[in-house]
């Protein structure tokens, strides 16, 4: 039999990782006596904080979880604003950590990395943090967390592993267990919502990072019920930048309160509406409001409770209403205001931060449609996530909510690892840059 640490590497390969992020050291050494052996490629960060943004980038190019291993203490503590970020993001993060062994847990000893509490503390950035005092233990909470990631809003997860359980020899965990498919709308708030919608004259739609992989169904849906439509930006590209009633992703703009007033009946899909959203306090829906989340805890939040509330992830609640909606040849939304609008704010925002608008417009032109952008906290990517168009959704990727600097670099590392030929792009300050400038050498390597 081979160590637990060895196993957790085949475990994860069984269950499709194919990369993994982080940096040994004599605490987790056991992790990664099975990463060669298993047939996952090992990329070995100069820093855990960028391990863990290499991480996060992966998982959203991929769509597929990102993990990372780390050491005890110090390890865990670098790669926790990453977690963070991905917290804020809802990104499928999978962080697992070595610990101390079981008689040193929580006992003052002094040892080398020691915390006083470990799995406290990373709890305060992820969905949960766990400490696995046995082999069985490990597998269980790895498939726990395999399992929510798809299944349920994603947000990353840590294990800890007692440095004495990950040298204990330990069986193989098993078969994977049966596949968890995504909450679905019941057949009655489907009717509910095409009701809604069928008997508004203006409807809107506002798109958000929860339909990245709705875009098809999302698109039918706008066109057959003539809905204008809003997107985050973390939904940017849902809806293509030619619908004519398409606002794009300036919701934040303080005018879009009134145009989103002005709508009878507006469905929120897949978005907390967050303040990074908006930039003000509420919405501004005066009509019948919708949201629709694969989180129960978005469906009645600062918002205040929707008139139908649905517990869907989009693809299958999008799919779901289409043939429920009334065909339509006209729309009481009008194409040309669509437009004055958007050249309206886009003129604002270039007046805001002066310059930067002919660089996206320069960016647009000679980038191919395929390109993958990070960006970081900077100048540039404030004025990209409102003007850049996106034709294609989950291809400009931003620490919005948690707005950590150093963000770019390490995640375009990881989702040009993730990406293969593909171009990817990262966009990054001279200050935001230095956070992570020597993730260079991971890239080059």
């Amino acid at each position: 039999m081979q160590p637990l640490g060895a196993q957790i590497s085949h475990m994860l390969k069984a269950r499709g990782v194919e990369a993994i992020f982080g940096i040994p050291g004599v605490h987790n050494q056991e992790l990664y006596r099975g990463i060669e052996e298993a047939g996952i490629t090992h990329v070995l960060a100069r820093h855990e904080q960028g391990a863990g943004f290499m991480a996060d980038g992966y998982a959203r190019a991929t769509g597929r979880p990102g993990v990372a291993y780390v050491i005890t203490g110090p390890g865990l503590t670098n790669i926790m604003t990453p977690m963070g970020q991905a917290y804020s993001d809802s990104v499928s993060m999978l962080v697992i950590s070595s610990c101390l062994s079981r008689a040193d847990l929580g006992a003052g000893h002094g040892r080398l990395h020691e915390m006083r509490d470990q799995e406290g503390a990373a709890a305060t950035v992820c969905d949960w943090s766990k400490t696995a005092l046995s082999a069985q233990s490990a597998y269980h909470l790895i498939d726990r967390a395999l399992l929510e990631f798809a299944s349920e809003r994603p947000g990353p997860k840590h294990i800890q592993v007692p440095i004495d359980v990950l040298e204990t020899p330990a069986e193989g965990a098993g078969d994977p267990p049966a596949h968890v498919d995504l909450p679905m709308a019941t057949p009655q708030a489907v009717s509910a919502v095409a009701e809604a919608l069928n008997k508004a004259q203006k409807p809107l739609f506002v798109f958000g990072g929860g339909t990245v992989g709705a875009a098809e169904a999302a698109r039918e849906v706008v066109e057959a019920c003539r809905a204008a439509s809003f997107m985050t930006y973390a939904g940017r590209g849902v809806i293509g930048p030619d619908d004519p009633l398409n606002f794009s992703s300036y919701l934040g703009r303080p005018e879009s309160e009134a145009v989103i007033a002005g709508a009878d009946c507006v469905v929120a899909v897949g978005t907390e509406l967050s303040e990074v959203d908006l930039w003000r306090e509420t919405l501004g829906q005066t009509g019948t409001f919708v949201r629709v989340d694969i989180d129960p805890v978005s469906l009645a939040d600062a918002q205040g409770p929707p008139d139908i509330a649905v517990l869907s992830d989009a693809t299958p609640f999008l799919k779901a209403l289409l043939p429920e909606l009334s065909a339509r040849d006209k729309t009481h939304w009008d194409p040309a205001k669509v437009r004055e609008a958007k050249a309206r704010w886009k003129a604002e925002t270039g007046a805001q931060r002066v310059g930067i608008v002919p660089l996206c417009d320069a960016l647009k032109d000679a980038a191919p449609p395929e390109t993958m952008f990070f960006s970081d906290m900077t100048q540039f990517a404030y004025v990209a996530k409102e003007v850049y168009p996106m034709d294609r959704p989950g291809h400009w990727h931003h620490p919005y909510g948690f707005g950590t600097l150093g963000y770019a670099l390490p995640a375009a590392i990881g989702g040009k690892i993730g990406r293969g030929a593909k171009p990817v792009i990262a966009i990054a300050g001279d200050y935001g840059f230095q956070y992570t400038l020597q993730e260079l050498g991971t890239a080059v390597e």
